[in-house]
């Protein structure tokens, strides 16, 4: 794991040391979770992104049906 240097106000810090403490965990886990969540909440907008291209295309499937074992067969 790397470590990093960061700069914050002194009340933000402080605030957030008494935040983790307060949730029994340290400062250093309370940041690096931050960072996953925001990291995983950009990944999991990937099906969301998809949708929105999805409506933005200029396409049909004129009289076409799946079935759902059509969906899923590869």
């Amino acid at each position: 794991m790397k470590n990093i240097t960061l700069s914050m106000d002194e009340e933000l810090l402080r605030a957030g040391r008494e935040y983790a403490r307060s949730h029994n965990i340290s400062f250093n886990l309370f940041v690096r979770k931050l960072v996953q969540q925001a990291v995983a909440q950009k990944q999991s907008n990937w099906l969301e992104n998809t949708f929105s291209l999805m409506d933005e295309a200029d396409a049909a499937s004129g009289d076409q049906t799946w079935s759902r074992e059509d969906l899923y067969r590869v």
